[in-house]
């Protein structure tokens, strides 16, 4: 039986599809990858630009709410913000994790800053997924 992984924020806008398209090209091809918000507020462009600058095309990533049935199944929930965590109090905590990453889409700057920004949080990511692979020695 595959492994299933889920990666949870808030919006399914930016930080859980940015770490749902590093997983996919980087974790086994035997775990099933998804993201989702406890809302969603559609994909952002600002992360489509990040990840196709490392030439990951997320392009065709859908923003998808989850309920508290479909949490359970997944085999690991991994949050990614305080709220998504605070919002999904059905969690076992046997199969959680939480990343404390922050929202870029958060951030007030010109153009050019705000795309510096996405990119910190898409290599904090990056390295995340890379720590979690190898301690979990997929």
């Amino acid at each position: 039986m595959k492994k299933k992984i889920l990666f949870l924020c808030t919006g399914n806008s930016c930080r859980s599809q940015i770490a749902e398209g590093f997983a996919k090209n980087i974790l086994p091809q035997n775990i099933t990858i998804k993201s989702a918000g406890t809302e969603a507020h559609g994909l952002n462009p600002y992360t489509v630009h990040t990840m196709k600058e490392i030439g990951i095309n997320i392009s065709q990533h859908e923003s998808k709410k989850i309920n508290n049935n479909e949490i359970n199944n997944f085999d690991l929930v991994i949050t990614l913000c305080g709220d998504a965590k605070d919002k999904c109090p059905t969690l076992n905590v046997t199969k959680h994790i939480h990343w404390d990453i922050p929202d870029p889409a958060n951030f007030k700057g010109n153009e050019l800053d705000t795309k510096q920004k996405y990119s910190e949080v898409r290599e904090l990511i990056l390295k995340k997924i890379k720590l979690f692979k190898k301690e979990e020695k997929l």
